[in-house]
């Protein structure tokens, strides 16, 4: 992979992260939005570059890693969001849907805290290369039934 991919990635990745931090705020749509973090932001972001032709389908290997690298960066830039308004936030009122980070944030470390982000950022990881890699797969399959469909539309008259 070339390094304007991996920048092009990363910041994609980044402010799919912030919007997602935003988004967990929010009572009813937080639980959706962790979701989409944690399993399917590689799949958007993949699917959106191949839409705008800054990506093309590359190799299983190549999808895998760059999934990985999209769920890895992507949770990393939700935590320096996310925790810090949640520890704001902990501080002056009490939310019933935040008590628990909160309370967490308050009584941990910063090392408890750190590796704990970095562990859930490396899940993040490997469910986003699976979602890549079914991603990938389902690309290529559509562009495969695409060709199959221009070269029947030759042979018709």
């Amino acid at each position: 992979m070339n390094k304007l991919l991996l920048k092009q990635v990363s910041i994609l990745s980044i402010i799919a992260g912030i919007i997602l931090a935003f988004l967990t705020l929010i009572p009813f749509i937080g639980q959706f939005a962790f979701i989409i973090l944690m399993a399917f932001v590689a799949a958007f972001i993949i699917t959106f570059m191949v839409k705008i032709d800054l990506l093309e389908i590359l190799s299983i290997r190549e999808s895998v890693v760059l999934g990985a690298l999209i769920g890895f960066i992507s949770f990393l830039a939700f935590a320096i969001v996310y925790l810090p308004i949640v520890a704001i936030l902990g501080r002056f009122f009490s939310l019933y849907y935040l008590y628990g980070i909160s309370m967490l944030l308050n009584v941990g470390s910063f090392g408890v805290i750190f590796m704990l982000t970095i562990f859930v950022a490396i899940l993040s990881a490997t469910i986003n290369a699976f979602s890549a890699f079914i991603t990938f797969y389902v690309l290529e399959f559509l562009k495969t039934l695409d060709k199959n469909d221009n070269n029947n539309d030759k042979f018709n008259f």
